[in-house]
Protein backbone atom coordinates (compact mmCIF):
# COMPACT_ATOMS: atom_id res chain seq x y z
CA UNK A 1 0.00 0.00 0.00
CA UNK A 2 1.59 3.35 -1.05
CA UNK A 3 0.95 6.44 0.49
CA UNK A 4 -1.34 8.15 -2.02
CA UNK A 5 -3.66 5.44 -1.39
CA UNK A 6 -3.78 5.72 1.86
CA UNK A 7 -4.78 9.20 1.69
CA UNK A 8 -6.59 9.02 -1.63
CA UNK A 9 -9.07 5.66 -0.02
CA UNK A 10 -8.18 4.89 3.45
CA UNK A 11 -8.22 8.15 5.03
CA UNK A 12 -11.51 9.57 3.48
CA UNK A 13 -12.98 5.84 4.42
CA UNK A 14 -12.45 6.48 8.08
CA UNK A 15 -12.94 9.91 8.51
CA UNK A 16 -16.49 8.95 6.33
CA UNK A 17 -17.60 5.94 8.47
CA UNK A 18 -16.86 8.22 11.58
CA UNK A 19 -18.89 11.13 10.36
CA UNK A 20 -21.66 8.58 9.46
CA UNK A 21 -21.74 7.54 13.05
CA UNK A 22 -21.78 10.60 14.44
CA UNK A 23 -24.24 12.34 12.79
CA UNK A 24 -26.42 8.52 13.11
CA UNK A 25 -25.98 9.37 16.52
CA UNK A 26 -26.11 12.97 17.45
CA UNK A 27 -27.54 14.25 14.60
CA UNK A 28 -31.25 15.89 14.82
CA UNK A 29 -34.60 13.92 14.30
CA UNK A 30 -36.21 11.45 15.60
CA UNK A 31 -34.48 8.20 16.34
CA UNK A 32 -36.29 5.06 15.53
CA UNK A 33 -37.18 2.86 12.39
CA UNK A 34 -36.90 5.94 9.47
CA UNK A 35 -33.31 6.70 11.52
CA UNK A 36 -32.09 3.51 10.29
CA UNK A 37 -33.15 2.99 6.43
CA UNK A 38 -31.89 6.14 6.27
CA UNK A 39 -28.38 5.20 7.86
CA UNK A 40 -28.64 1.68 5.48
CA UNK A 41 -29.28 4.09 2.79
CA UNK A 42 -25.93 6.36 3.19
CA UNK A 43 -23.84 3.83 3.63
CA UNK A 44 -24.77 2.23 0.65
CA UNK A 45 -24.06 5.36 -1.36
CA UNK A 46 -20.99 5.84 0.43
CA UNK A 47 -19.65 2.88 0.23
CA UNK A 48 -20.47 3.34 -3.77
CA UNK A 49 -17.86 6.45 -3.31
CA UNK A 50 -15.46 4.65 -1.49
CA UNK A 51 -15.12 1.88 -4.16
CA UNK A 52 -15.21 3.90 -6.71
CA UNK A 53 -12.54 6.27 -5.35
CA UNK A 54 -10.71 3.03 -4.62
CA UNK A 55 -11.25 1.59 -8.37
CA UNK A 56 -10.00 4.76 -10.02
CA UNK A 57 -7.02 4.64 -8.15
CA UNK A 58 -4.06 7.61 -9.34
CA UNK A 59 -6.71 8.42 -11.98
CA UNK A 60 -8.81 10.22 -9.32
CA UNK A 61 -9.32 13.63 -9.25
CA UNK A 62 -11.76 16.51 -8.42
CA UNK A 63 -11.86 18.53 -11.79
CA UNK A 64 -11.99 16.60 -15.54
CA UNK A 65 -8.87 15.04 -16.44
CA UNK A 66 -8.44 12.58 -18.50
CA UNK A 67 -5.09 9.90 -17.02
CA UNK A 68 -6.55 6.45 -17.38
CA UNK A 69 -10.14 5.21 -19.06
CA UNK A 70 -10.73 2.96 -15.81
CA UNK A 71 -13.27 0.07 -17.12
CA UNK A 72 -12.83 -2.27 -14.73
CA UNK A 73 -14.96 -3.18 -11.08
CA UNK A 74 -17.72 -0.67 -11.02
CA UNK A 75 -16.23 1.85 -13.73
CA UNK A 76 -17.54 -1.16 -15.98
CA UNK A 77 -21.04 -0.97 -15.77
CA UNK A 78 -21.32 2.97 -15.11
CA UNK A 79 -19.76 5.75 -16.33
CA UNK A 80 -20.17 8.32 -12.77
CA UNK A 81 -20.52 6.05 -9.70
CA UNK A 82 -19.30 8.43 -7.34
CA UNK A 83 -21.67 11.03 -8.49
CA UNK A 84 -24.74 8.81 -8.51
CA UNK A 85 -23.27 7.15 -4.67
CA UNK A 86 -23.19 10.42 -3.61
CA UNK A 87 -26.24 11.39 -4.51
CA UNK A 88 -27.62 7.76 -2.69
CA UNK A 89 -26.09 8.89 0.87
CA UNK A 90 -27.64 12.49 0.19
CA UNK A 91 -30.71 10.94 0.28
CA UNK A 92 -29.75 8.74 3.07
CA UNK A 93 -28.69 11.98 4.93
CA UNK A 94 -32.13 13.09 4.56
CA UNK A 95 -34.33 10.51 5.41
CA UNK A 96 -31.88 10.00 8.43
CA UNK A 97 -31.84 13.21 9.92
CA UNK A 98 -35.33 13.77 8.95
CA UNK A 99 -34.65 17.23 6.73
CA UNK A 100 -36.73 17.83 4.16
CA UNK A 101 -34.44 20.57 2.87
CA UNK A 102 -32.13 17.73 2.11
CA UNK A 103 -34.00 16.54 -0.81
CA UNK A 104 -33.88 20.01 -2.05
CA UNK A 105 -30.00 20.03 -2.27
CA UNK A 106 -30.51 16.65 -3.95
CA UNK A 107 -32.56 18.13 -6.31
CA UNK A 108 -30.63 21.17 -7.08
CA UNK A 109 -27.29 18.90 -6.97
CA UNK A 110 -28.40 16.65 -9.96
CA UNK A 111 -27.99 18.45 -12.90
CA UNK A 112 -24.59 19.48 -11.81
CA UNK A 113 -23.79 16.40 -11.43
CA UNK A 114 -25.15 16.11 -15.19
CA UNK A 115 -23.23 18.85 -16.18
CA UNK A 116 -20.14 17.64 -14.71
CA UNK A 117 -20.40 14.37 -16.40
CA UNK A 118 -20.85 16.16 -20.03
CA UNK A 119 -17.84 17.78 -19.17
CA UNK A 120 -15.04 14.75 -18.05
CA UNK A 121 -17.01 12.69 -20.92
CA UNK A 122 -15.61 15.61 -23.13
CA UNK A 123 -11.96 15.35 -21.69
CA UNK A 124 -12.21 11.65 -21.99
CA UNK A 125 -13.28 11.34 -25.78
CA UNK A 126 -10.77 13.78 -26.42
CA UNK A 127 -8.40 11.92 -25.21
CA UNK A 128 -9.04 8.52 -26.10
CA UNK A 129 -11.40 9.21 -28.85
CA UNK A 130 -13.03 5.59 -30.10
CA UNK A 131 -12.22 3.67 -27.24
CA UNK A 132 -14.42 6.29 -24.98
CA UNK A 133 -16.95 5.81 -27.26
CA UNK A 134 -17.35 2.36 -26.94
CA UNK A 135 -16.92 2.24 -22.98
CA UNK A 136 -19.68 4.69 -23.41
CA UNK A 137 -22.29 2.40 -25.55
CA UNK A 138 -21.56 -0.16 -23.07
CA UNK A 139 -22.14 1.85 -19.84
CA UNK A 140 -25.09 3.77 -18.21
CA UNK A 141 -24.76 7.40 -17.06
Amino acid sequence: MDRGSIFRVWVPLILGAWALAIVFAKGPGPHGPTRWAGLMIAVVGFAGVMISRYTLGKSFSVTAQARALVTRGIYSKIRNPIYISGEILLVGAAIMLWQPYLLVFFVIVIPVQVLRARKEARVLEEKFGDEYREYRRQTWF
